[in-house]
């Protein structure tokens, strides 16, 4: 059974009976989050693919196989240990982004999960989850690797782990650096072991 919290509860039971949006009109399941909610990391992508909505679960095709290999090499821990969650909790048709009615519908969703664990760090994946975490004129290229101070607290972009699929080599280097410098923010600290 996964870890949670009451706070984090409330919110999934909440995000199980949505209808706020359209996307709950094509939906096969909610995927709200996953992972320890005692985490001082929280990765966040921007929604789910065709086998998360299968599944209920954030990342678990081939991003997700990419994300928990270099969660394993450069961070030591399992995805478990960590929390990963999405700004939109149901998947947009096609794979398409969330359009920004789907994002504000959902964004309660994900300020109280971000609430409930208060992760010392966010590592925002791909530009769409950046760009409503930092800010919508947000370059991924040039902002990967850099902390923002934001509303919802400390922000590291990176690339989202389709691009490392897509682009290969570099993109997936970038991806490992970042990575371990989310580490580094971390253990600088104390608060990654």
């Amino acid at each position: 059974m996964a870890e949670t919290t009451p706070a984090l509860a409330s919110l999934a039971a909440g995000a199980s009976a949505c209808t706020r949006c359209r996307l709950a009109e094509t939906r096969k399941k909610v995927v709200f989050g996953m992972g320890s909610p005692a985490s001082p990391l929280v990765f966040v992508g921007e929604g789910p693919g065709a086998e998360e909505d299968a599944t209920g679960l954030p990342f678990v095709g081939r991003s997700g196989r990419l994300l928990d290999t270099l969660i394993v090499q450069e961070l030591g821990v399992t995805r478990s240990s960590l929390y990963i969650a999405n700004i939109v909790k149901c998947r947009p048709p096609g794979n398409r982004n969330p359009l920004p009615d789907e994002v504000e519908a959902c964004t309660p969703y994900l300020e109280g999960q971000l609430e409930a664990i208060a992760p010392a760090l966010i590592v925002a994946l791909g530009a769409v989850a950046a760009r409503f975490l930092v800010g919508p004129d947000l370059q991924i290229s040039s902002a990967r690797g850099k902390f923002f101070e934001t509303r919802f607290g400390t922000v590291m972009p990176t690339f989202h782990p389709s691009y490392g699929l897509r682009q290969g080599g570099s993109a997936v280097t970038a991806m490992r650096a970042d990575i371990v410098t989310a580490k580094l923010y971390l253990m600088e600290r104390g608060r990654w072991k």
